[in-house]
């Protein structure tokens, strides 16, 4: 199959790259801005592959995407370029109208004049899938999942602004017969984010022994979701997805941000006391803030702890160990973590969809 991917670069875009070429051999056209969120590092292990091309390039460049549905000749789109970061939104958001709706918009035509001069046999298996969050359904409380008819409850800038561009993408499918396939994802983790959200940001300030910044009382409830995992259910939803439909992608993983935090805390000092001979004459342990009141801090399930060290092993420069329940595993062979240098924050972590 041939992908055309948009925002390929970016942590989750990057991460269904590497899938799709290494591991399911499938040919990608990587269209990405290259905005600052991007990282072509994250790429390396695919960059010299025959099924893999980079192209540096604005999905509101109308005559860019003419040009490359006509030589590439994709058997889906995977879109995933967006703004994506809440307080951006707030700070500046016409970024965010210009290219989560208008960009959106413009994909969408290009994807349409292209489909329709499909022959008939390759026009009933082509997929526009659109890639959103899970925050366009507004706030989860402390109870509850949100489902695929949650109502739509934007509370931001950018939550408004995907609302649009899923609207967009339903309009298309009901009003011209494209067919497309909605994923809503909760808020992604693992390897190669941005230092700008929360895990890889407690993360970095851990490290240089600084206090970890959590907003309010840090009860707000967010689920929890390995980008790896979201890049599989993406491919599965690209190939199996029913046209028309959306599904949301979640990790089973609700918990609190200072539970999120309190326990990356917990990993660490863990980890001290593994690969530090002399744990005393180090920093004390990490403070996150106290929780409020008669509240106990969240502790995430197993399968998220072990997601935590995975990326706490990579980030460190560990060596990685095959993932068993925490009792079972063997020691990773990290160097200690108080020797971890800064240039760390050209390969972190995390979070946010």
């Amino acid at each position: 199959m041939k992908i055309l991917v948009t925002g390929g670069a970016g942590f989750i875009g990057s991460a269904v790259c590497r899938l799709l070429v290494s591991e399911l051999g499938e040919t990608v056209l990587n269209l990405d801005k290259l905005t600052y969120a991007a990282n072509l590092a994250s790429l390396k292990p695919i960059e010299n592959s025959p099924q893999y091309r980079f192209q540096r390039g604005d999905i509101g460049d109308r005559a860019l995407l003419k040009e490359l549905f006509r030589s590439f000749e994709p058997d889906a789109v995977l879109h995933l370029a967006a703004e994506s970061h809440v307080d951006r939104s707030i700070d500046g958001p016409g970024d965010f109208i210009k290219t989560n709706i208008e960009g959106t918009y413009l994909l969408l035509e290009a994807a349409l004049d292209y489909w329709r001069g499909l022959p008939a046999e390759r026009a009933r298996g082509f997929r526009f899938h659109h890639v959103s969050t899970d925050e366009v359904f507004g706030s989860l409380g402390p109870d509850g999942k949100f489902t695929e008819t949650s109502r739509y409850e934007p509370n931001s800038p950018y939550a408004a602004s995907k609302a649009a561009s899923d609207h967009l993408v339903r309009a298309w499918h009901e009003t011209f017969g494209l067919p497309v396939v909605t994923s809503n994802c909760s808020n992604n983790y693992g390897p190669y984010h941005f230092p700008e959200k929360l895990i890889p940001l407690a993360i970095l300030k851990a490290l240089h022994g600084e206090p970890v910044p959590v907003y309010g009382a840090g009860d707000n409830v967010r689920d929890w979701l390995y980008v790896e995992d979201h890049a599989r259910a993406l491919h599965a939803i690209l190939t199996g997805g029913k046209p028309g439909e959306s599904y949301n992608v979640g990790g089973d993983g609700e918990r609190t941000n200072l539970g999120v935090v309190t326990a990356i805390s917990a990993l660490l000092d863990e980890m001290r006391r593994q690969h530090d001979p002399h744990p005393e004459r180090r920093q004390p342990r990490i403070g996150v803030g106290e929780a409020p009141a008669g509240r106990a801090a969240a502790v995430p399930r197993r399968h998220h702890a072990e997601n935590f060290r995975k990326v706490l092993d990579q980030e460190l420069g560990a060596q990685l160990v095959e993932i068993q329940p925490v009792d079972q595993r063997r020691r990773p062979c990290a160097r200690a973590i108080e020797k971890k240098p800064a240039a760390v924050l050209g390969r972190c972590l995390d979070h946010d969809a």
